[in-house]
């Protein structure tokens, strides 16, 4: 079954309040790790409050595109959602 963004939204929704570790893809096989709670969800991102002291900034978005065209990667609770 093909993955839309409305399915990856709706198994985002389920997972709001949850610990989440975020990892992106920065460059040529260079990628970004960022651990959070995810706080909100919108019609086309959704947020991640960061964990205080591990980043300059306290939250940050991403769009459900992301996840599609696997520009980030998303694991909850160290168990694979993503």
């Amino acid at each position: 079954m093909p993955v839309t963004l409305s399915v990856i939204k709706h198994k985002m929704d389920d997972h709001i309040g949850q610990h989440v570790q975020v990892t992106s893809q920065i460059g040529r096989r260079k990628t970004t790790k960022r651990q959070g709670i995810l706080r909100e969800t919108f019609p086309a991102i959704f947020v991640v409050e960061l964990d205080p002291g591990k980043a300059s900034f306290e939250r940050v978005s991403y769009s459900y595109t992301d996840i599609l065209t696997k520009n980030i990667e998303v694991d909850f609770d160290n168990a694979k959602a993503m």
